[in-house]
């Protein structure tokens, strides 16, 4: 069986592509450094799977990733490690630099210095997967959509942080020869994500009756994507992209955030009805923008789907289903996600100065 080393395997993406391929596609070495949104809680179900084996620790610890490349020889290395909200790295840029691109500089110089010295086979088989985010491209205005060939305006400094580290990545397939491979997703949804995020902060509000703030005017449009097509599309890529390329992953479900809510507030109201028969509607609550708000983004993912055969298998109305059931299902989940630090305030309130 192949070997994986994942990083940030207990986040939200990352874990549920290790509960996918744990012990089935790969054995899986899973490295995360269980910053606020690293939940093990999430990898309870793979408590003594010979598949999945957990390690503590951060990907700038350089001696560490060197160890566990020297002990464990993957043929693959999926870098999901990375600070993820933008309204966090409104409040603290700092973060998302250490972790973004410090952390990823790290990872890749501690990987090429093992790589080169594997034999000439091994280092033709192995791969390098950065996952990335649509939001390095920009904005958009009504119409487009992002390409692999879109130049990067990123406007926040999460956005700003994960452009380093995509070019980074590419910087070291051109001068080393690292056999890198990168994917930029659309906004992905789905269990086990930090309710932090918009559909599960959205989820958990409206279950106890408090207010759902929406930015601005809620007009601000995203390309949702179910978290286990980005799972499989991550692992096409891996199997079968061309060395050095970039692959767009997008759901094609755009959907304005205001849509969003309210397709929420109905899966609600049907599953658990108010006492009074009444909508939760009245829950939504307009409040002040988010500084920098990007006002579109759009995903053409015909490459992936014309070179690897990838497309999403759920619509936007069926994942969100399975999405709300999920969390009615796992509140207890929620409940210790509750009990730490986060408590569902709204973040990314620094006003922007000229």
């Amino acid at each position: 069986m192949k070997t994986w080393l994942v990083t940030g395997g207990a986040g939200f993406i990352g874990g549920n592509f290790v509960l996918t391929h744990a012990g089935t596609s790969a054995r899986i070495v899973n490295l995360d450094a269980l910053t606020y949104a690293g939940n093990p809680d999430t990898l309870a179900s793979l408590g003594g799977n010979p598949g999945h084996h957990f390690v503590h620790g951060d990907i700038a610890d350089r001696a560490l990733v060197a160890r566990l490349l020297a002990e464990y020889q993957p043929q693959a290395i999926i870098n999901f490690a990375a600070e993820s909200h933008v309204d966090r790295s409104i409040d603290g840029p700092a973060a998302f630099v250490q972790t973004n691109v410090v952390g990823t500089l790290g990872l890749l110089e501690s990987t090429l210095a093992w790589w080169r010295n594997l034999d000439a086979d091994a280092k033709t088989k192995f791969r390098f997967l950065h996952v990335s985010t649509d939001e390095v491209y920009g904005s958009l205005g009504d119409s487009g959509k992002f390409s692999e060939q879109t130049p990067y305006a990123p406007n926040s400094p999460y956005s700003a942080s994960k452009a380093a580290s995509d070019h980074l990545v590419r910087a070291f397939q051109h001068t080393y020869g690292l056999p890198t491979l990168t994917t930029n997703c659309s906004n992905n949804y789905g269990p086990y994500q930090f309710p932090e995020k918009l559909i599960p902060l959205m989820i958990q509000k409206a279950l106890v009756g408090a207010p759902l703030p929406v930015y601005g005017d809620g007009r601000n449009v995203r390309d949702w994507l179910y978290v286990g097509d980005h799972c499989a599309a991550i692992h096409a890529v891996l199997e079968g992209g061309r060395v050095g390329e970039v692959y767009n992953v997008g759901g094609d479900a755009e959907r304005e955030n205001i849509h969003v809510v309210r397709s929420i507030i109905a899966l609600l109201d049907e599953r658990r009805p108010l006492a009074n028969g009444g909508t939760r509607e009245s829950l939504i609550s307009f409040v002040q923008d988010r500084p920098g708000h990007d006002r579109r983004y759009a995903i053409d993912a015909s490459k992936i789907q014309g070179e690897l055969g990838w497309k999403p298998q759920e619509t936007f109305e069926s994942g969100l289903a399975r999405t709300v059931d999920w969390y009615l299902g796992n509140q207890v989940w929620c409940d210790r996600i509750r009990d730490g630090a986060y408590r569902g305030e709204r973040l990314g309130q620094v006003a922007h100065t000229a």
